[in-house]
């Protein structure tokens, strides 16, 4: 006699991948409301999408006309993080059709939960372009460069524990192994919360704090206000907060199937996932965060983003030079006569 027996006594499935044994958000998709809601919000993803390309497009083209500092990657990157919604929600769609599928559903499952981390990394380098600008002294320094990059690589690496951990955790039935990878997943959704909502601390606090740094005065990048670009992000952050705050506690607050909680029902899952995202990816689009947060090319020290660049900057002190020998020549040509 099998000891291995689901619940109502009914045998599990002999091969994997194996269904999960706690209550997922938003549930088994269903025709309706599935279909319809994901149609509406799939439609606003292709928006963002084609608006975001465009303009990453448009200023591409601009900066091989000669135009300075044109480029700005992070509206690829939102045409990237828009693709992936639209990819998550069309397999969501296919869940629906095919809701025996495990293969789909993890699809699904995988994709939802992977794509948001873009715009995390996104706002952590608006957020650093924002402290080298109030603060470059601070900003620039060595320590605080390399522990950025730590720092981005911790997320990356808190993406791919997660998704490997959700991809075994249906291909076993090993209690250990799914109680551990629970606690790694438990660690990433906090983790990762606290850097969604970094950018909303680190933002405003760079913002008040008044640079008293003589020697590497505040310099502006961009166009608008500074307290405009700090608003813009910090509301952004913590939209995405939101989201990576209600993933984090409904995973401490797992439920068995059938123990379903408000939080779990289909109205929280598109709210807290997908809507505050169209929100912030919108937000970035109709405030044209790539003109707000456009810094010089090549920037690498305090001075390049008042100065227009190291090249500028280099510019600059050769025709400084320049002046200087033509005025000491002129002085000896005068002797001379």
């Amino acid at each position: 006699m099998s000891s291995s027996t689901g619940p109502a006594g009914q045998q599990p499935p002999l091969k994997p991948p194996y269904p999960p044994s706690t209550a997922s958000l938003g549930g088994q998709p269903t025709r309706l409301p599935d279909i319809p809601v994901s149609a509406v919000l799939l439609a606003f993803f292709v928006g963002s999408a084609a608006t975001h390309l465009t303009i990453f497009l448009r200023n591409k083209r601009k900066a091989a006309n000669g135009v300075p500092h044109a480029g700005f990657f992070f509206s690829f990157l939102c045409f990237i993080f828009s693709m992936t919604r639209i990819a998550a929600l069309s397999l969501r769609i296919a869940w629906t059709e095919h809701p025996t599928n495990a293969n789909v559903a993890l699809a699904a499952t995988v994709m939802t939960a992977a794509g948001v981390l873009i715009l995390f990394i996104v706002n952590l380098v608006l957020t650093r372009r924002v402290v080298r600008g109030l603060h470059p002294a601070l900003g620039w320094h060595p320590a605080v460069t390399n522990g950025f990059k730590v720092l981005l690589a911790t997320v990356i690496g808190m993406l791919i524990m997660v998704v490997i951990c959700s991809v075994h955790s249906v291909f076993t039935l090993d209690v250990g192994a799914r109680t551990k990878e629970r606690q790694v997943t438990l660690f990433a959704s906090v983790y990762l919360t606290v850097m969604a909502v970094t950018p909303a601390v680190v933002a405003p606090l760079a913002y008040l704090i008044p640079n008293r740094g003589a020697r590497h005065p505040a310099e502006g990048f961009g166009k608008g206000s500074m307290g405009g670009k700090v608003a813009l992000l910090t509301c952004a952050s913590l939209l995405l907060a939101l989201g990576a705050g209600f993933r984090a506690g409904t995973n401490f607050a797992a439920k068995p199937i059938g123990q379903e909680q408000w939080y779990h029902s289909k109205p929280a899952f598109y709210c807290f996932n997908f809507v505050v995202e169209i929100l912030v990816v919108y937000s970035y689009a109709i405030f044209r965060f790539d003109r707000r947060f456009r810094v010089p090319d090549g920037s690498a020290a305090p001075g390049h983003y008042s100065n227009g660049g190291p090249e500028v900057e280099e510019g600059e002190e050769v025709a400084h030079e320049l002046r200087n020998k033509g005025t000491s020549s002129g002085d000896d040509s005068s002797r001379v006569v």
